[in-house]
This record gives C-alpha cells, structure tokens and sequence, in this order.
C-alpha cells in the first residue's frame, strides 16, 4: 500500500509541513510517486516514521536520528530493543524521581523545616522544592499546618532522619501484614493504622476523623498513592480501609 502526505500526516498525527522538512533534509523521502508527482508513502516509510517519532519523544536531535537510522546494522527489531531500552532508562529515573518527591512532599505537609542541603541528604539526589510551594498554597492557611510549622521547628536533622525511618519501616510493616492476608479491619491491621495516626500526630494533631480524610486522601491523590503503591501494589487501598476500620473502632469506643 502508499499513501499521500495527508494521509500520512492524519495517520502519524504531524503536520504535512514536518514531513516535508523530513523531506528537505533528507531524514523521510518517499521514492515513490503518483501519476501527478506527488509523493507516496509505503510501509517502510511509515515505519520509518515511526522510528523517527520515537527517538524525537526521547529527546534525539534530527541530525542525530539520521545517523542512528543509517547504520546499516540497525534493522526494525535492533531500533525497537534500543527505543524499548531508552524508554525504560527513562521510566526508572521519573519513577525514582516522584518517589523522592512525593517523600519530600509528604513531609513539607507537616511542616518540614530543613535546609535544602539536608533535605537532599535525607530524601535522596532527586530531591526537589518546586513542590514546597504547591504544599503551602494547599494547607497553608490551617490550623494543622499552623500545628506542624511550630512543632517541627524544634527538630533537629537527626531527628527528622528517625522520623523518615519509623516511617518506612511503618510502611514495610503495612505491606507485610496486607501480602501476609490481613483483611483491613483486622485487629493487626486497624492497630498499625493507629500507629500511622500517632506518626502524624508527631506533627499536628490527628483524630480519627482526621485521619479517615487523609487516607482517602492516599487513594483520590495519584501522587500519594504511588508513594504506597510503590510499596507494594494495592497498599494505598488497604491503608485507607484500615484507617476506616480503625476510626471506627475509635468511634464505637467512645460509644
């Protein structure tokens, strides 16, 4: 089969004036031709295309992109492992990047107050502040982050290094008991939710009730459900059901 340039374009979703730049430069010149000397695309060409498209997603230049697909012992297969690999270098270094973000993030919340030079030693390289805005503008004006801004301007560097680590290990615990069968209102499980509430309640005080907001927080927030799903797949859910069996354990206490 061939197609026209409109064709192609539709197909690919580029403009028909990208394709004749790939054209001019020599990087996509269909050798086919209508009737009326118009250019027709073939099959190789689409997938040439497609080749193209994927190393300029992962940032390749075009000049560069030329070169990679001159090489005459890179076939279709060869192009697909290198994109496949490249694609898979990228996924890890955003995935270890959100990880350490969303850590960060978590703990800007209750009012973190560390120099940047320690926080990047305490939450890893890919440390970063743009999300300490974001966090301010979200809770900055209650009463909790009031509560986490005081309480944790007295802890020190050390301190907060023991807080991070109770609180993986918190997190180990949580996916233990989950992949060990533990259904969410169990008593293990609606315990070691209690022992999440007291954790925050290092920062600003934490009710059930509360508490019961921000594990439905875990869930509607991608951003803190990857932190536990990153855990273990399902955490987040779990969590959330525990703290919900919990809270109303506490409800039916007071009863």
């Amino acid at each position: 089969m061939s197609y026209t340039v409109g064709q192609v374009a539709n197909l690919a979703g580029v403009t028909v004036r990208t394709l004749h730049h790939y054209g001019q430069i020599g990087l996509l010149e269909p050798q086919d031709r209508s009737g009326a000397g118009y250019r027709r695309y073939s099959d190789e060409d689409l997938q040439r295309l497609q080749h193209i498209m994927f190393y300029r997603e992962l940032g390749f230049p075009l000049d560069e992109i030329a070169t990679i697909l001159a090489d005459p012992g890179a076939n279709t297969g060869a192009h697909l492992r290198r994109q496949r690999e490249l694609l898979n270098n990228r996924m890890a270094r955003l995935a270890a990047m959100v990880a350490a973000v969303e850590k960060e993030l978590e703990a800007y919340t209750m009012g973190i107050q560390l120099t940047p030079e320690e926080k990047f030693e305490i939450f890893g390289p890919d440390y970063g502040e743009d999300y300490e805005t974001e966090a301010e503008q979200r809770w900055g004006d209650t009463d909790a982050w009031a509560q986490s801004q005081q309480r944790t301007s007295k802890l020190t560097k050390q301190q907060w290094i023991e807080i991070k680590e109770a609180g993986d290990d918190l997190n180990r615990r949580l996916a233990a008991a989950m992949q060990g069968g533990a259904t969410p209102d169990s008593t293990e499980a609606m315990d070691l939710a209690e022992e999440h509430r007291l954790g925050i309640q290092t920062f600003y005080d934490c009710p059930p009730e509360m508490h019961r907001g921000l594990g439905e927080m875990y869930v509607a927030d991608e951003r803190f459900t990857r932190t536990y799903e990153d855990v273990a797949p399902g955490l987040a859910a779990w969590l959330r059901d525990a703290i919900n069996a919990n809270a109303d354990r506490a409800k039916a206490a007071r009863a």
